[in-house]
């Protein structure tokens, strides 16, 4: 009997809750099922599962093992899966969703250099900055930018994303810089549609009240709201990766430094670690490595 065959029954029949449901998702009889466990208890000398007659529950020892067996197979899985790639050619269509101002500025180069490694994985990118739902949508790996919430996705972090506040020098000189986050109310703000922007703020004492901006402008595209700043429109709150450029060509000003929100992550989101395709975990791979802990949009800055 297999030591991982019986850690992978344990494990299934904690998810499942039963026995007999773990034997339906496994393929086994239930007597088989209940075989591995009692095998897997007497090789440890130590009771895992607590059973009545109405449901099972984990002994402190079982909750120890089970942890500790999650870990493992999980390695298991990602170790056969890498040498798995490395004995064949990766191949399949991969579909990436991301937001639209990161993917049109940051995705093509690294798009490119991925297909020169993984010439056989086709790639179908969705450019969208609404939320997607994974699984209902089709996605292998979603790249997102925020602050991840927990979720049954696993989540793994590529780089931080820094966000400004900014306007233009030619703007600054008529309309005046803002000292504090409430001075922004008296000035033309240009806003981002999917942002609460005075929770922004919320971590510091002199903006504890809500602010309300003088929203002239509010767009869905956080490259059109920078491209109007830059013109003198007003004031934006955008990240880095959209306004490094202009910033380092001195086209905006960076204002309000001791104020600016705190940094958010740029993350792949993907359904389930365990049996992970060879392609999306060459992908995760890949682009787990590629822009670095300092990214090189604000490596300009």
């Amino acid at each position: 009997m297999d030591k991982l065959d019986t850690m992978r029954t344990f494990l299934t029949v904690v998810q499942e809750g039963a026995f007999t449901k773990a034997a339906d998702k496994l393929n086994l009889s239930p007597q088989l099922v209940s075989k591995y466990i009692s095998a897997l208890e007497q090789s440890l000398h130590t009771r895992l599962l607590q059973r009545t007659t109405r449901r099972l529950s984990l002994t402190q020892a079982g909750a120890e093992y089970y942890q500790r067996c999650v870990q493992v197979i999980a390695d298991i899985d990602e170790m056969e899966n890498e040498l798995t790639q490395h004995a064949e050619v990766v191949s399949g269509t991969l579909t990436v969703s991301a937001p639209m101002s990161f993917g049109s500025l940051h995705l093509p180069q690294l798009l490119m250099d991925f297909q020169q490694a993984y010439p056989a994985i086709k790639l179908n990118i969705k450019l969208t900055d609404l939320k997607v739902d994974i699984v209902e949508d089709g996605i292998d790996v979603a790249i997102r930018i925020g602050h991840l919430a927990d979720s049954s996705y696993i989540g793994k972090k590529v780089a931080p994303i820094y966000i400004a506040i900014m306007a233009s020098a030619d703007y600054l000189v008529h309309q005046g810089i803002p000292k504090t986050p409430a001075e922004l109310q008296h000035h033309t703000y240009l806003k981002y549609s999917y942002s609460d922007d005075a929770m922004l703020f919320a971590g510091f004492e002199q903006t504890s009240q809500s602010l309300k901006f003088n929203e002239n402008l509010i767009a869905n595209n956080g490259e059109l709201l920078v491209n109007t700043a830059i013109l003198g429109g007003g004031i934006v709150i955008q990240p880095t990766f959209i306004a490094s450029k202009a910033l380092a060509e001195g086209k905006l000003v960076r204002i309000l430094r001791n104020f600016e929100p705190k940094p958010m992550g740029l993350y792949m989101v993907y359904a389930n670690r365990q049996f992970l395709a060879a392609k999306v975990q060459c992908f995760v791979n890949f682009v787990s490595q590629y822009y670095g802990q300092t990214p090189y949009w604000d490596d300009v800055l």
